[in-house]
This record gives structure tokens, C-alpha cells and sequence, in this order.
């Protein structure tokens, strides 16, 4: 029976935070937990890069450093090394997003299977990974969603991302690295899914090598699942899921009101938490069908899962199962889970400064809007402060009584050489 909260052990969490680290993390996320600074940090931040201020010294021993492993896989290498000393592993990810040109994405799908192939040569990197929009427009995937008539340009443009994605996903079959293509907005995830259960049908013949992330803040998301298992099983492939809860929250919401549509996101965040219990519960029953990816910062989440894998005999180390954290956040389920020996990640975000910002943003946008998690990771960095500083006290008197003990003992040692009086003269 899994009682023990081993989630809160902040000495294994922040173990390779140095103290100035440590403050540097609590600043930060005592920032984020007030949303009024945050929408004004954003904004700011845009209106710098945009008149091109030079403000990208500030961000980089900020928000960069604290939710980025650097600006190339080599200024990752370290961060990943001193993770995996602590059995934790990586997975490198390429954050530029935003691009628009067709020269950018070849770039991109190029830059993807060159992290692939270097993947391949560490032991620290198990999986890559690929945002849909970051090798195609986001145009194109929302037409294609749309089902709607495409024009001879747009099929020659919508070819060339499917070729893209054939091509990051032989590249992960042939160096055995699995891949995981992001979730995005409802409105071009279609085309994204269809796509990626093709690859599926290709490269997950003997074991999942491609994934595809189920945003389970959308309700409907254990139905899908349930057909594609179904499917998988009529035609013979193993499926490969990263579960979330979801990123697009407010753009979900606020699309499907100013469109008259019924939301496709859970009405608020107790009916996500049963959609994503309910995926994760179904994918661990049918763990011989479905590989999991757990990407969860919720404790609650993940103490079911170790419940689950307990349940069914999962061993611990089973590699159809993997737990996974963003970089800079959760290190108290990352690293107390790694210790464990559970197959655990983070996902290391990396790029150069200004084109990673739209990433960083949005990750302080997710804290400010999941209730409770920002909270929780400062009581855990003040918890470890406190720890420390108990730990610096106790120290200081160990030290302060060894010293009076070693005087104590010197001064009797003396008295002991000294002759006593009868014996003088």
C-alpha cells in the first residue's frame, strides 16, 4: 500500500540546487504566484524583444535558467549529467515556436533529428520530442482539421509536413529513441492525431517508439482513447500515449464562446482530474496494449499511478511506464520518484534566449492558472530553506560543543601530566 508521502522529502528534491539556486527559484515563483505581476512581466517581456531592448541578459538569469537547460544540447550536457547522477533522465527539447516559413521548418524537422541521433549516443536521453506546429503551420494543421478543400499549394505545403513527420519518426525508429508529438489547440489537433496514428501503425509493430499526447482536460479524451485501443489491437500495433492535463486552457474557452460552441475543455479542474485519473487508470489496466508517458506536476495523480503499478505488478522499472516533469518545476516528484527507481524525466526546454521566450511565457501562465501548484511549490522551497538553515544551526552547535568538549578534554589531560603536590620536592 503506498502511504508514505515521498513527495515531501525536499532534501532529495533540491539536492542540486546550490542555496543561491534555491533563492533563485523561491523569488521566482513567489513572482508568479501573483497573476497581476505576471500579466505584467509578459507583457513587458514582448514589448522589450519587439523594440529590441536589451533585456535578454535579465531573462537568461531568470526565467531561462530556472525552466531552461541552456541555449544548445552542449550547455544541456551538464544539467542532464548532474540529473542523471540522481537517476533522473532528460528529454531534450528543441522550444522555438512561432516560425512561419517553410525554410524554417526543414531547420527545425533537421534540428529534431539531429537531437534524435544525438539521443541515441546517451544513456541520460530515452525519448525526443516534437511540437506539430514547429515542423508546418499552424494555418495548415487547422485546414486540414477543418476537412476543407485545400488548394493545389496548400496539398504540395501539406505534404511536405507529412513528410517531415515521417521523416523525425523513421529517424526515432531507426536509432530506437521514442518520440513524442505535443498536444495543441483543439482546432488543428485532428490533423495532428490522424497523423501521428499513422506513424503509430508504421514504427509500433513490436513495442512504442511513437507517442502522441492526450490533453485530458478535454473530456472526451478516454473515448478516444478506448477506439484507438480498439484499433490497435483490429490492426495489430502498440500505442504510445503522453498523458497531460493541458496547456490551452483559456485560448479553448475563449474560442468556443466567441464561436457559439460547446467547450471542449472540462468545466473545471475536478472534472480534469477524473479525466485524467480515468485515462491514466485505463491505460495501466491495459498496460500490454498501451505505453504510458505520465506527464503530471499533481501529486495526486502520481500517487495513483504507484497504487496502480502496485495493484497489477507493474515492477517499478517496467519501461512501458514513464513519469515526466517540466524542467524548474516538480523537483520534489522528479527527483524523490528517480530515488524510487521509477523511470522518470524532465523535459528539458533549450534554444537560443529570445526565440525560447514564448515558451517560458507560457509556462508561467500554466502556474498562474493551476490552483494550488504554485503554492505548493514555494511551501516546498521555503520547507527546504528552513531545512538548510536548521541544518547550518544544528552544525554551528556540533561544532561549538566539540570545541568545549575538546578544551574540556585538552584542560584534563593537562591536570593529568601535572604532578600532583605530594610528590614535589
Amino acid at each position: 500500500m503506498i502511504t508514505r508521502k515521498i513527495f515531501n522529502d525536499t532534501e532529495t528534491a533540491f539536492k542540486l540546487k546550490s542555496n543561491e539556486e534555491l533563492n533563485r527559484a523561491l523569488f521566482l515563483f513567489e513572482m508568479i504566484n501573483r497573476p497581476d505581476l505576471v500579466k505584467i512581466g509578459i507583457f513587458l517581456t514582448k514589448m522589450s524583444l519587439k523594440f529590441h531592448l536589451p533585456v535578454e541578459g535579465l531573462i537568461k538569469s531568470t526565467v531561462f535558467n530556472q525552466f531552461s537547460g541552456g541555449e544548445s544540447m552542449e550547455d544541456c550536457l551538464p544539467v542532464i549529467e548532474k540529473m542523471y547522477a540522481k537517476k533522473l533522465h532528460s528529454i531534450l527539447d528543441y522550444s522555438v515556436e512561432g516560425k512561419e516559413e517553410e525554410a524554417q521548418f526543414d531547420d527545425a524537422c533537421k534540428k529534431k533529428i539531429s537531437i534524435i541521433e544525438f539521443a541515441a549516443k546517451k544513456k541520460e536521453l530515452p525519448f525526443a520530442v516534437f511540437k506539430p506546429t514547429g515542423i508546418g503551420r499552424f494555418a495548415i494543421w487547422e485546414k486540414v482539421t477543418s476537412k476543407v478543400t485545400l488548394t493545389m499549394e496548400e496539398q504540395e505545403e501539406w505534404q511536405r509536413v507529412v513528410q517531415r513527420v515521417e521523416d523525425i519518426c523513421e529517424a526515432a525508429y531507426q536509432n530506437d529513441i521514442a518520440v513524442m508529438a505535443d498536444g495543441e489547440e483543439t482546432w488543428m489537433q485532428e490533423a495532428a492525431d490522424d497523423l501521428i496514428v499513422k506513424m503509430m501503425k508504421k514504427y509500433n509493430r513490436e513495442k512504442a517508439i511513437v507517442f502522441m499526447t492526450l490533453q485530458c482536460y478535454r473530456w472526451d479524451r478516454l473515448e478516444y482513447l478506448k477506439k484507438l485501443h480498439e484499433t490497435g489491437e483490429k490492426e495489430g500495433f502498440i500505442i504510445g500515449v503522453k498523458i497531460v492535463r493541458g496547456a490551452y486552457f483559456e485560448q479553448e474557452n475563449l474560442r468556443a464562446k466567441k464561436m457559439n460552441y460547446p467547450s471542449p475543455i472540462c468545466e473545471n479542474k475536478e472534472a480534469t482530474d477524473v479525466s485524467f485519473n480515468g485515462v491514466l487508470t485505463y491505460c495501466l489496466a491495459h498496460i500490454d496494449a498501451i505505453s504510458l508517458f505520465i506527464g503530471s506536476h499533481n501529486e495526486m495523480s502520481n500517487y495513483l499511478a504507484l497504487q496502480i503499478m502496485e495493484d497489477k505488478n507493474i515492477d517499478i522499472d517496467d519501461p512501458r511506464v514513464w513519469f515526466g516533469q517540466l524542467y524548474g518545476m516538480s523537483d520534489h516528484i522528479s527527483f524523490n520518484l528517480a530515488k524510487m527507481d521509477y523511470n522518470t524525466a524532465k523535459m528539458v526546454p533549450f534554444g537560443p534566449v529570445r526565440d525560447v521566450v514564448p515558451y517560458l511565457m507560457r509556462r508561467a501562465e500554466e502556474n498562474t492558472s493551476v490552483k494550488g501548484q504554485t503554492g505548493r511549490e514555494l511551501a516546498l522551497l521555503q520547507e527546504e530553506r528552513k531545512r538548510r538553515k536548521g541544518e547550518i544551526t544544528k552544525g554551528n552547535r556540533e561544532k561549538g560543543f566539540s570545541r568545549k568538549k575538546r578544551a574540556f578534554r585538552e584542560k584534563s589531560l593537562s591536570q593529568l601530566k601535572r604532578p600532583s603536590p605530594e610528590k614535589v620536592g
